[in-house]
């Protein structure tokens, strides 16, 4: 099937702020759109806040004026369900709560012809366990669009067990000819987006929870080393601590509580006491007028190691060796297999995040993994209380001499970048190999539809196959709670294209 044609009607049910911008989507690409909504008035209210919108677009030139009259004579209105018979698509945005969705579809069933396209703009629940209760489930289907739906442009096309491969197809058309980018995914806890993003939050929450780090120091690592738009104590605040935790709650309970999704301590305090965020004037943040915005940790300024001697070629982080000799340091190279390290003039060694801590080891500093060192303005450092005073400050000098902040956490295993980065990956690895989506989907969706830097697999096609798994192996022997512990589809993928021994 292809896309729906653009005199088909499309109707919208449930007409709050992703209602609405869902029938502005539609409407802009040229469809006769009806809305209904089940309180009396909000319908127009809705189509009246849509015009409003409309207006602004013409404002800012990105739609004429005779568009936009076109397109309100195509905005209706209904008071009532039959109103939607000729519709050849519906998209209900209502309560999250399967009993609601499920009583509404049953009702449309009622109205609708048999080959109308029934969809869910659902976030949190199972698409399967919607469709379950209507009598023709193959034309159901999830339309998960993110919100603001006219900006932002992806769209998780959903099929739930039951849905037919011609009615996804049609969805997933109806969506591109709408101008937005699809991708397809089958019907699991979270979808794409929200499943393989849990541990953007988790991590940086667990991170807090041990005292490794402030909020403030985790978002900043985040965003000027990780490469990340924003950080995930400020994007939950933004989002709302409420919102934020629930899909977490959701998508845990749907794992039948795997321990790799276990929500947050700290987070659910923070909900308890009414702090969630931007909304409410006071998340992890102070959102309130006048409020100081709290500084990252950043390090007083210190010498620079005159030398420093290069242990290998330090894997992902090969780029530091150029910096340091633009900056005038002095490299001594010296041959060693597998080798990741600096040693410094005092002795101490700099050694890029491996998932282990540095109380394990004689004078070692950790340094954070870099989407890219050479544009990075801030790089993390971490050690133990039994690291020596000079380690830390040549380690801290060394990197004020390229030019980069230095934020230094606790002895924390993994870090900030890197555990994230490699528990992302493990998860994104085992969504492929659970039929969920293709790694091109995966990656579309995280980079549209949280803005990540790089999509997973881009990640570990930089990083090699083997890395994500390596640094969670080593963060698993410390933490065997199973948090830590790589996915088999991960060990699969990371041997896939290594050499094998020829004997078991």
């Amino acid at each position: 099937m292809t896309a729906l044609d653009l005199s088909s009607p499309v109707a919208v049910v449930g007409t709050g702020t992703m209602g609405q911008g869902i029938a502005q989507v539609a409407l802009v690409a040229g469809h006769p759109v009806r809305l209904y909504d089940a309180v009396d008035g909000r319908a127009r209210q809705a189509a009246d806040a849509i015009g409003a919108r409309l207006d602004r677009l013409v404002e800012k030139e990105r739609l004429t004026a005779a568009e936009r009259d076109a397109a309100r004579a195509r905005l209706r209105p209904v008071g009532e369900l039959a109103a939607l018979a000729d519709c050849a698509l519906v998209v209900e945005a209502v309560l999250e709560r399967l009993d609601v969705k499920q009583e509404l579809l049953r009702a449309l069933e009622d109205v609708v012809s048999d080959d109308c396209l029934l969809a869910t703009n659902t976030s949190s629940l199972s698409v399967t366990a919607i469709g379950g209760a209507l009598r023709v489930p193959g034309r159901f289907v999830g339309l998960h669009f993110f919100n603001p739906a006219p900006l932002l442009p992806l769209v998780e096309v959903v099929s739930g067990f039951a849905t037919d491969v011609s009615y996804a197809t049609r969805a997933y058309e109806t969506a591109r000819a709408w101008g937005k980018t699809p991708v397809a995914c089958a019907d699991t806890p979270g979808f794409i987006v929200n499943r393989v993003a849990r541990p953007f939050y988790a991590e940086a929450f667990a991170v807090y929870e041990s005292q490794g780090a402030d909020p403030a120091t985790v978002d900043a690592v985040l965003r000027e080393s990780g490469g990340f738009r924003m950080g995930a104590f400020e994007l939950t605040d933004l989002i709302g601590q409420d919102v934020n935790e629930s899909v977490t709650h959701s998508v845990w309970r749907s794992f039948f509580q795997d321990v790799r999704f276990t929500p947050s301590l700290a987070q659910r305090r923070l909900v308890e006491s009414g702090r969630l965020g931007r909304k409410t004037g006071h998340g992890w943040y102070d959102h309130r007028e006048g409020a100081e915005r709290p500084e990252p940790h950043t390090a007083e300024p210190a010498e620079p190691p005159a030398y420093v001697v290069a242990e290998g070629d330090l894997g992902p982080a090969s780029e530091l060796l150029a910096l340091i000799r633009e900056a005038g340091i002095q490299v001594r190279e010296e041959a060693e297999d597998g080798g990741t390290r600096l040693v410094l003039p005092g002795g101490g060694r700099l050694v890029l995040a491996d998932g282990q801590a540095s109380v394990e080891f004689s004078d070692v500093v950790y340094f954070d993994l870099a989407l890219d060192y050479r544009a990075a303005t801030r790089i993390a450092l971490s050690h133990c209380q039994d690291t020596s005073a000079r380690t830390v400050a040549e380690a801290t000098g060394l990197f004020q001499a390229l030019g980069k902040k230095v934020s230094v956490i606790g002895d924390v295993p993994g870090m900030i970048v890197a555990r994230t980065v490699a528990r992302i990956i493990d998860l994104a690895v085992e969504a492929v190999a659970k039929g969920v989506a293709t790694e091109e989907d995966v990656d579309t969706a995280m980079r549209l539809g949280v803005n990540y830097p790089l999509g997973p697999f881009e990640w570990s096609r930089r990083l090699g196959r083997g890395w994500a798994g390596a640094l969670l192996d080593e963060m698993h022997e410390i933490d065997q709670s199973g948090r830590y512990a790589p996915s088999l589809a991960l060990y699969q993928y990371a041997c896939a294209t290594g050499e094998r021994e020829d004997t078991p």
